[in-house]
């Protein structure tokens, strides 16, 4: 089941929540809306649910060509899951799975059987077999959203959507609980939109990535798309870890736009350089914990404070510590000018090292 959303606008008094946004999602594809607080994801999400309407007189929202811009949320066909889960207290998870599906009207209600056998395949479905009896307090937070997520299901939605699926979840358990989303997606193939601001969760779940801001869309594409070709300074900033600096008189090829913008990961460290392209810094502090080592630096001649990160080889190669002086050189950046159209452009400089001293890390 295809959505497209069309020229939606949306204020609350004089705020303008949407502008003018459109958006298209392919058929079984597990899409985010990602932005910071405030962008517009969760007004947008609710308004292809039904439970908002855009202002009057402003755009469409149609599910497989039928357009639902003035249908009701309960005729709409979809399976919403919340953050806080919305799970009856004192209903077991069996009950709360079918209840969907026990309060329609009588001449659209399954028979019984056909409601607990819809209730065990979907207890399989989310792995929770044995756990139909429970109350909701006896689960864990991952179990409760899996159940949350079962009886959305249980309706057979034509869209299934998820507004901060994870955001009342530990990180460990957020982490496990995406990868098995991403499984239980592929496995159902539900059309499915997700509103998150978490970066790394949208990049690992979502087949397509819609970054909002402002009331608007800054870039859709696939998470390498959006990660590896920004449009604006918003995505590039907002995606990940990102050094900024004027590029006016910046000692690089072809630096001569209003903003530049390097990755740490292409923040390549050398002890000796003899090349032009390399920038004089000090070692602030040396993060060496995990997979890749960490390193705050600080330009001589500026100081402007560059973050970097090489694989833990390299580091100890180097043997930096901190309070030592070293150079560096950009391998890759990006150029926004300052017209106001933004460009993406790599600059890679001929003297620095190559990317392969930090295998398996793109731009």
């Amino acid at each position: 089941m295809s959505v497209i959303a069309r020229n939606i606008t949306k204020t609350f008094g004089a705020y303008t929540a949407l502008a003018d946004v459109s958006l298209e999602v392919p058929t079984g594809k597990l899409v985010a809306l990602l932005g910071p607080s405030g962008s517009g994801k969760t007004t947008l999400l609710r308004i292809i649910a039904g439970l908002e309407f855009a202002d009057p007189g402003s755009g469409r929202i149609d599910f497989h060509g039928q357009d639902v811009t003035d249908t009701p949320a309960g005729r709409r066909g979809v399976g919403f899951v919340f953050q806080h889960y919305a799970l009856f207290r004192h209903m077991t998870v069996a009950q709360n799975i079918a209840f969907g599906l026990t309060v329609r009207p009588r001449k659209e209600r399954p028979p019984q059987a056909k409601i607990d056998a819809r209730v065990k395949e979907l207890l399989k479905l989310i792995q929770l077999e044995d756990l139909g009896g429970r109350y909701p307090s006896q689960l864990s937070g991952g179990q409760r959203q899996r159940v949350a997520l079962a009886r959305a299901l249980a309706v057979d939605p034509k869209v299934l959507l998820l507004d901060e699926p994870f955001g009342a979840l530990d990180a460990r358990v957020r982490k496990d609980l995406r990868r098995w989303l991403r499984h239980f997606q592929r496995e159902i193939g539900v059309t499915t939109i997700f509103v998150t601001h978490d970066q790394e969760e949208a990049l690992e779940l979502a087949d397509e990535v819609v970054v909002m801001n402002n009331a608007k869309i800054e870039q859709v594409g696939t998470p390498q798309e959006v990660y590896d070709q920004p449009a604006s300074p918003f995505v590039i900033e907002f995606l990940g870890n990102v050094n900024r600096f004027a590029a006016l008189g910046h000692p690089l090829p072809g630096a001569g736009g209003d903003a530049l913008y390097v990755r740490p990961h292409d923040v390549d460290i050398q002890r000796d350089y003899k090349g032009e392209h390399g920038i004089r810094v000090r070692i602030e502090h040396v993060f060496s914990a995990g997979n890749y080592g960490r390193l705050a630096l600080v330009r001589t001649d500026n100081h402007e404070t560059i973050d970097a990160e090489i694989s833990r080889a390299r580091l100890a190669e180097l043997g930096l510590r901190a309070g030592e002086e070293a150079w560096v050189v950009f391998r890759h950046i990006r150029l926004f000018p300052a017209e106001g159209k933004f460009t993406e452009r790599d600059v890679v400089a001929d003297d620095a090292a190559p990317a392969v001293a930090d295998p398996g890390r793109g731009i």
